[in-house]
């Protein structure tokens, strides 16, 4: 009498999943990568200067498509200009690699900043009318995103803004180191089209102020061309 044979063993499957999951793995650092490098980022925000608008902490995503320009209104995220930062403070920027890896913050979060812009190419912007109003272009402007109980300017100025360049303020203007108080900065009050590094449009967390960000067009709508 014969015994039976025992039934061919299956083949494991346990090396084919891992090379699944390593691919899919990989496949989705390549997109995160490509993403943060050319289409939008997270940073975060340290300081008070575009309150109520962006408090401290607030998590944002940055726009880095190629766009012709900003807009007046628009809030940007920009490299130093030059002798904008404090470099004690700079130094003190410890980054975190992990996060930095997960794309939650830049890996030179401690060289940029965030203001809104007020002036574009060619604008004249001034301070003040018989209201204590911004002008630009000679047309006021009322700013409904300035912090509570903060006036458009404390100290008066009237620039001329160059083809190419911004002219930015923080929403908290009494408390916000803008092109204002950098006339005498290495790089001069203006930011370079060129050190824009995108467009905020979302604050992602924490997440009782999830929301889009949009520029408030009505602000500017009366402004006339340069």
């Amino acid at each position: 009498m014969t015994q039976d044979s025992a039934p061919p063993r299956r083949p494991s499957r346990i090396p084919a999943l891992l090379k699944e999951a390593a691919i899919i793995i990989i496949v989705a650092l390549v997109i995160s990568t490509v993403v943060r490098t050319w289409v939008m980022r997270s940073f975060y925000i340290p300081s008070a200067s575009m309150e109520d608008t962006l408090q401290v902490d607030d998590r944002i995503l940055v726009n880095q498509l190629p766009w012709p320009g900003a807009d007046r209104g628009t809030i940007i995220v920009f490299d130093d200009p030059g002798g904008w930062l404090d470099t004690s403070v700079t130094q003190q920027y410890t980054p975190n690699p992990v996060l930095e890896f997960l794309g939650l913050v830049p890996a030179d979060a401690g060289t940029q900043l965030i203001k809104r812009v007020i002036g574009v190419g060619g604008d004249t912007v001034e301070c003040c009318d018989d209201q204590g109003r911004l002008m630009v272009n000679g047309e006021p402007i009322d700013e409904p995103y300035l912090a509570e109980g903060a006036t458009p300017s404390d100290i008066p100025f009237e620039v001329t803004v160059p083809d190419g360049h911004y002219w930015v303020m923080g929403d908290n203007r009494s408390n916000s180191l803008d092109s204002r108080f950098n006339t005498d900065s290495a790089g001069g009050p203006f930011v370079p089209e060129d050190a824009v590094v995108g467009t905020v449009f979302f604050i992602n967390w924490p997440a009782d102020r999830i929301r889009p960000m949009g520029t408030p067009d009505e602000v500017f709508a009366g402004v006339p061309a340069p």
